[in-house]
């Protein structure tokens, strides 16, 4: 339990020491007359002393009542922990619990510096009320003129700043709470067609362009995925590509491999026998690296060294013009990957694992009018068992004009769960 101290005034005073002049009884301290008299102090659960300062004594039992009660319903907030300012629970704290590797730690770090600290960054953490985290959210389109996704997603880390300081019991509430997050705008997904593909496979200028496109279009893998595909990775007796690395490229260091950054891109894909054929004879033509930082990589330049982003996107647009193709981007070859699963009756959480995608939701955020022919298809199936969808009043070919269920042979589908 804790307990109440008078500042003012020694708990143990020698025998020859005066009273005090305006308490009888008492011998005043070196604090007499200095800020507030009383101090309550009490053990946290992790046994460290907190003390707070209080101008009666009903006022610090008060407290301590309230603590000791937080404590034995565990529900106990350090008051002095929501004095720390953003920027510090954001660099000390917030960052360090990400895990990120490198390249996203910058990224991270780069939106607190643009975004965050200037506005926030001096302030407390306790400070900041819901209204002020509305009109941060708003800033983001107003101020610092953010479109797209970016909004949605620079907010997305910044909430999770404060959500984190809820659960480390630094706040007992975040500010966004009840505050609904920026619109997610979802980008618009228009991936070339088999016979467009193919049309840019022909007018590829050199033969690595021509094997990457197809590639890239046949497995969907990211730009950075694709260029750092290496030969051990692939299995060319199953059919079978593991992705778990990328090519990346970080100032003052150049290009590299690295993981991948979530774990969710850590798949295994299914290849086609042609994507089989067309790596194995392009790796017959152009060995890959046999040592070095770049040992196994199968797509290289003349010079044995990565192929850059940079590169590629030229490529790509040089090929474009030879085709007489509107520009395209290298993504777009994994939009096409990923029309043609659905196309093909994939559901959602199987085009979620072959894309890499962290969660289905983004997965039907970016694909979800390729998943409206579904609807189509759900009619095709009703259909075929109650009757072409001309017919109306519950008559079908099979029903009649009384609407029964038509006779059934014995145990046979819906018809026999029904009679049971």
């Amino acid at each position: 339990m804790g307990y109440v101290a008078d500042r003012w005034h020694k708990t143990r005073p020698g025998p020859d020491e005066p009273e005090c002049g305006q308490h009888k009884g008492m011998v005043a301290s070196a604090n007499h007359g200095k800020g507030k008299r009383w101090q309550a102090r009490y053990d946290d659960p992790n046994g460290k002393e907190i003390t707070s300062l209080w101008a009666t004594k009903t006022e610090a039992e008060r407290e301590i009542n309230k603590q000791e009660s937080a404590k034995a319903t565990g529900s106990w907030l350090d008051p002095k922990a929501g004095r720390v300012n953003v920027e510090r629970f954001a660099l000390d704290t917030w960052l360090p619990a990400q895990s990120l590797i490198g390249r996203s730690k910058r990224e991270y770090l780069g939106v607190l510096n643009r975004y965050l600290f200037p506005e926030w960054g001096p302030r407390e953490m306790r400070s900041v009320k819901p209204s002020e985290a509305g009109a941060w959210q708003s800033l983001l389109v107003s101020k610092y003129e953010l479109g797209g996704q970016t909004p949605n997603r620079v907010a997305r880390y910044v909430r999770s700043v404060f959500k984190l300081a809820v659960i480390d019991r630094v706040i007992p509430v975040s500010p966004f709470e009840g505050i609904k997050a920026p619109k997610l705008e979802p980008s618009a997904v228009d991936p070339p067609d088999h016979a467009q593909v193919e049309l840019l496979i022909e007018h590829a200028y050199k033969p690595l362009w021509s094997t990457m496109f197809e590639t890239d279009a046949q497995t969907g893998l990211r730009s950075g995925e694709l260029r750092g595909m290496r030969l051990e990775k692939v299995d060319f007796l199953r059919g079978l590509y593991h992705v778990d690395e990328q090519l990346v490229y970080e100032a003052g260091r150049g290009m590299y491999l690295d993981k991948l950054k979530t774990g969710a891109g850590k798949r295994v894909l299914p290849l086609h026998r042609r994507t089989v054929d067309n790596l194995a004879a392009h790796v017959a033509r152009n060995p890959p690296p046999q040592a070095g930082p770049w040992a196994g990589l199968i797509f290289t330049m003349p010079d044995a060294t990565p192929v850059g982003e940079s590169t590629i996107d030229w490529a790509l647009k040089q090929t474009c013009k030879y085709a007489k193709e509107r520009p395209r981007h290298l993504h777009e070859f994994r939009h096409h990957y990923a029309s043609v699963l659905i196309a093909g009756g994939e559901n959602p959480r199987v085009v979620q694992q072959r894309m890499g995608h962290k969660d289905v939701m983004t997965t039907m955020r970016i694909y979800a009018h390729l998943f409206a022919s579904a609807e189509e298809k759900t009619r095709s199936v009703l259909d075929a068992v109650w009757g072409t969808s001309g017919q109306t009043g519950g008559e079908t070919e099979s029903s009649g004009a009384s609407g029964r269920i038509p006779e059934s042979r014995p145990g046979s589908g819906v018809v026999a769960q029904l009679r049971g």
